[in-house]
């Protein structure tokens, strides 16, 4: 166990731009020098153009890390999702910009307790219950630690760091995933792909601190190693195994199981008649509900914009339709005649789908490639089942409708879900051990 000085520091990407506009509240430290006020920086031959001055990186630090703190202008939140927009964030700790791709990429230097602070008001309401803020201080550490430390991570996929997550790409099928893997010089980063992470823009309140604190170092464990704990916004009523959305391993502490008092009572919606009548109907679950307050709770300003999510609705006209894949995928398929489902997980989740097109059919997943596909950001979820209508005489349909469940991938905790059970009384540990079957909670530092 390690003592509380050896908390360990994260490094939090934050977006990827040709030129940043930063203001120092406070004064940092670069290089021996105070820095303070507005600053613009670019890239230019893959250094950072700083002060007409060219550096291969720059590291600044706050003098007094308590009040000290930097702005970040047009943060770019949301990527590729529904809810996607700009905005200027400010962040405490130390700031480390650095070139990736001929970008400039600030990376954020702070200890895992402090990022927490900023996690938990950023990935829902700083208001929310305080079970429901403690499980997620645990989730979102475990998480977190998982990713810096993953030799210590149960059974963490045999793939290195610099490594794509596709497996299969032919003419026929293309299979990927995406994971935090995906980054090389800092440990994750800062939007959904990881967790979200919005610096001290979003206002903590004294019941998240306390949340931390009474959970202090505290990390979900199985088999003695961190579990590589994963959440989403509304599994839809049953949760989905970690091998259908990343890796194919599968995590024994990351079940299907109902998101219900009676764990057990689900249908196997890997079968696609099941899927499809549960999808279809509406049945009980934690995450069923529409309590505007412990909706609050988990949906910030933005995220409450979406209003249907425990069963929602898609419509695309037939050019509409193909013109959307052709640009989302890069293929050309023609007038779309069918999205067959091939493969679905144990939540209904789609991770193998067959498009047939006109000019060509090709199987993608897995199940985020599949929300890529069909949305102009990122469809809820890929649990739906596909209506065609007005088909004509060439077996083309008119019109597509996508009938759906849940909002994310479905695996581990249900942020919707885990709210209700906080709100009924069930506390963090109880909440935790719903979502995480057979984990232990134990305090790391």
């Amino acid at each position: 166990m390690m003592d509380e000085k050896q908390i360990p520091q994260v490094r939090v990407g934050i977006m990827n731009e040709p030129m940043l506009d930063v203001v120092f509240n406070g004064e940092y430290r670069v290089g021996g020098a105070a820095c303070t006020g507005e600053h613009h920086m670019t890239c230019a031959d893959g250094q950072v153009l700083w002060n007409g001055q060219r550096y291969g990186e720059l590291l600044f630090e706050p003098v007094d890390a308590d009040a000290a703190s930097f702005t970040l202008k047009a943060v770019t939140i949301g990527v590729s999702f529904h809810w996607k927009r700009q905005e200027d964030q400010t962040f405490k700790g130390a700031l480390h910009i650095i070139v990736e791709n001929d970008k400039l990429t600030p990376v954020n230097v702070l200890s895992v307790e402090d990022y927490l602070l900023s996690v938990i008001s950023s990935e829902m309401s700083a208001n929310a219950s305080l079970e429901l803020l403690k499980a997620h201080a645990v989730i979102s550490r475990s998480w977190l630690l998982a990713q810096i430390h993953t030799e210590e991570t149960v059974h963490r996929a045999e793939r290195r760091p610099d490594e794509p997550g596709e497996m299969m790409d032919t003419p026929d099928e293309q299979v990927k995933w995406w994971d935090r893997d995906d980054h090389v010089n800092f440990d994750v980063c800062a939007d959904d792909h990881c967790q979200r992470y919005q610096g001290i823009t979003r206002a903590t309140t004294d019941k998240v601190a306390k949340a931390i604190s009474a959970t202090w170092g505290q990390v979900l464990m199985q088999g003695g190693a961190l579990c590589d704990a994963r959440f989403s916004k509304s599994c839809g009523g049953v949760m989905e195994e970690f091998e259908n959305c990343w890796e194919p391993h599968h995590h024994d502490y990351l079940q299907a199981r109902r998101d219900g008092k009676d764990e057990a009572d689900f249908p196997d919606l890997t079968r696609e008649d099941n899927a499809a009548e549960w999808i279809l109907s509406s049945p009980s679950a934690f995450c069923n509900t529409r309590d505007p307050e412990i909706l609050s709770q988990v949906l910030n300003d933005y995220d409450q914009e979406t209003k249907d999510f425990y069963r929602w609705k898609v419509e695309y006209g037939q050019a509409e339709l193909a013109a959307l894949i052709r640009q989302r995928t890069g293929i050309d398929y023609g007038r779309i005649r069918d999205l067959q489902p091939v493969a679905r997980g144990t939540s209904g989740r789609l991770y193998r789908l067959r498009i047939v097109g006109e000019k060509r059919e090709r199987i993608i997943g897995k199940e985020l490639t599949i929300r890529y596909a069909l949305s102009p950001s990122c469809l809820y979820s890929s649990a739906f089942v596909v209506e065609k209508h007005d088909v004509d005489a060439d077996g083309y349909p008119a019109k597509f409708v996508l009938r759906g469940a849940g909002w994310g991938h479905g695996v581990g905790l249900c942020q919707i879900g885990a709210a209700v059970m906080g709100a009924q009384g069930y506390d963090y540990k109880q909440i935790l051990l719903h979502y995480f079957v057979g984990a232990s909670i134990e305090k790391r530092y």
